[in-house]
C-alpha cells in the first residue's frame, strides 16, 4: 500500500493532534492498522496512540531500500562477470545496427510501419504476384501507402505482368497511382524488395515471408537500388496494358516470358513461380503456344519456339526516363 484511504488519512491527522484516539472510532479505517500507524495505549486498552509519521515512513522505507541494495550489489556483480568480454568482438554501434534479422509478421510489419512513416522522399518496391493478395492485405497496403502520397512521397512499384491480369492489384493501383505513385510491370522479378528514402531496405529470407532482412548498410543499400533501377529501366507502364493483348496469330507477353524459360528448359512449376501465376494458368499459357505452333509434345515445342522467332527482341514501349 502506498496511500491512505480518505477516511483512514483524517482518523490519522486528529490522532496527531490529539495525542490518541479510540479504539472504536477507527473501526471503519482498517487501513490505518494495515499501515502500523496506531499501537495500543498502555493506560487504557479503549484508546490507541498514534506513531510518529517519521517512524512510520522509515518502517515503510527499510524493506525497499534494502531491495534497492541488493539489486545494485547484483548489478556490480554482473557488471564485473561480464568485464572481461566488453574489449572482445567490439563493433561499431552504426555496424551492428547495418542488418537486423526481423522474425513474424508483427515484428516485420512494425519495422516496416516505422520506415514508411519516416519516409519523405520516395519508396520503392518491388512485389512479385501472389495468389495471397487478399482484401485483408489490400486494405493494409493501403493504409500504409496512402499517407505516403498524400506528404508527397514518391511511390514507384514494379510488378510482374501477370499483375495486369489481378483485378485485387488493379483495384488497389487505381486508388494510389492519381497522386505520386507510378506502377510498371515486367515478365520476372528478382523478390520482394522495399527501399525507403535510400537510407533502409528490407527483402524477405524465407518463402513464407515469416522472416525479414532490415539493411541500413548504406553500400547494400545503394546496390539494391541499382537493381530496382536496372529492372525499372526494362519495364513498362502498367497502364500500357492495351500494348499486351495479343495480334492474331501471335502471343502475349506472357507467353512470350513463358516460351524463353521453356526453351531454357524449366518445368512447370517453376515457371509458374518465377513469373508469379499458378500452375495451371501457366500451363494453360503453354498449350495455347503449342496450339499457335502447331506442336505435339513439349520437346517439339522448344525446337518450334526456336525456329519462329518468337525470342527475337520484341518491340516495346517506352517507359521513359526515371530520375534516379
Amino acid at each position: 500500500m502506498t496511500e491512505l484511504c480518505e477516511e483512514g488519512s483524517r482518523l490519522y491527522a486528529n490522532a496527531l493532534r490529539r495525542g490518541r484516539i479510540a479504539r472504536a472510532d477507527v473501526e471503519c479505517a482498517p487501513c490505518l492498522t494495515e499501515f502500523a500507524l496506531l499501537h495500543p495505549d498502555p493506560d487504557d486498552p479503549d484508546w490507541l496512540r498514534p506513531v510518529p509519521p517519521a517512524v512510520a515512513l522509515a518502517r515503510r522505507l527499510d524493506p525497499l531500500e534494502r531491495d534497492i541494495a541488493e539489486r545494485r550489489r547484483l548489478s556490480l556483480r554482473l557488471a564485473d562477470a561480464f568485464e572481461p568480454f566488453m574489449t572482445l568482438g567490439v563493433q561499431p554501434a552504426s555496424s551492428a545496427l547495418a542488418i537486423t534479422v526481423l522474425e513474424g509478421s508483427g515484428r516485420i510489419n512494425a519495422a516496416l510501419d516505422l520506415a514508411t512513416a519516416q519516409c519523405r522522399c520516395e519508396m520503392l518496391t518491388i512485389q512479385p504476384s501472389d495468389d495471397r493478395f487478399s482484401e485483408r492485405s489490400l486494405a493494409k497496403g493501403l493504409e500504409r501507402d496512402k499517407p505516403l502520397t498524400e506528404r508527397g512521397v514518391r511511390i514507384r512499384t514494379l510488378y510482374q505482368h501477370t499483375a495486369r491480369y489481378s483485378p485485387q492489384k488493379l483495384a488497389y493501383v487505381a486508388q494510389l497511382a492519381a497522386g505520386k505513385a507510378e506502377y510498371r510491370t515486367i515478365d520476372e522479378v528478382v523478390e520482394r524488395l522495399i527501399v525507403c528514402d535510400e537510407t533502409v531496405a528490407f527483402i524477405p529470407t524465407r518463402d513464407d515471408q515469416q522472416v525479414a532482412l532490415e539493411i541500413r548498410h548504406p553500400g547494400l543499400v545503394r546496390y539494391l537500388i541499382k537493381v530496382f533501377e536496372f529492372m525499372w529501366s526494362r519495364s513498362v507502364p502498367l497502364s500500357a496494358g492495351g500494348r499486351y493483348d495479343p495480334a492474331p496469330g501471335g502471343i502475349t507477353d506472357i507467353q512470350y516470358s513463358i516460351a524463353k524459360l521453356l526453351v531454357e528448359g524449366h518445368v512447370d512449376e517453376a515457371i509458374a513461380r518465377r513469373l508469379g501465376m499458378n500452375v495451371r494458368t501457366c500451363r494453360a499459357h503453354i498449350a495455347k503456344l503449342a496450339a499457335i505452333l502447331g506442336s505435339g509434345s513439349r520437346a517439339q515445342l522448344g525446337y518450334l519456339i526456336a525456329q519462329a522467332g518468337i525470342l527475337e527482341p520484341r518491340d516495346r514501349p517506352a517507359g521513359g526516363e526515371c530520375p534516379a
